[in-house]
């Protein structure tokens, strides 16, 4: 099994004016918690912002994936927990820089990095999300299972083993 992570851009427009609607819409992470107990979800309580906008982490995610591969996988680790269960405001570049540095990564390094190929990494955020747009995906998250199958949302663990071993079964007579 390969796994792949690609940009697609949550947040692009202020969706939420106003904090308390945000901190309000967070409390449906908690079902998100019900449906995988593994999960951590904790729904926004800190005085933090919120983050206005998913492409500055994608970035951030994107620069490392690019420099320090062996980082990638622990970073979008960190940074899930940083958005969900920390309640840290993800799109701050300050605070990105922070949770980079958390997985092993050199602050001046990645900093340097990041502005030599920022505007790069920018684009290629925008072509992924594009191509996503492209194939019909409008959901986050969205598995594609064998490159056809379309799983949009966040399922149960089981669901996604459902379909994998729907697409593993012989065809059988013909059908």
């Amino acid at each position: 099994m390969e796994l792949t992570w690609k940009s697609f851009l949550l947040r692009t427009e202020p969706k939420f004016a106003d904090r308390d609607r945000f901190v309000e819409y967070t409390q449906g992470w908690r079902r998100m918690a019900e449906l995988e107990p593994r999960a951590r979800f904790t729904p926004w309580s800190t005085d933090a912002e919120p983050p206005a906008s998913s492409v500055p982490a994608q970035v951030a995610y994107k620069l490392v994936e690019a420099n320090w591969p062996d980082a990638a996988r622990p970073l979008h680790h960190r940074l899930l927990g940083a958005y969900f269960t920390e309640n840290r405001t993800i799109s701050d570049w300050s605070v990105l820089v922070d949770v980079v540095t958390e997985v092993g990564v050199d602050r001046e390094a990645f900093l340097a990095v990041a502005a030599e190929q920022h505007q790069d990494m920018t684009r290629r955020v925008v072509e992924e999300h594009n191509e996503a747009i492209s194939q019909g995906i409008t959901a986050v998250p969205t598995v594609v299972i064998n490159g056809v199958l379309p799983v949009p949302g966040a399922q149960e663990t089981e669901s996604y083993i459902a379909w994998i071993e729907r697409l593993l079964e012989p065809a059988g007579d013909g059908a």
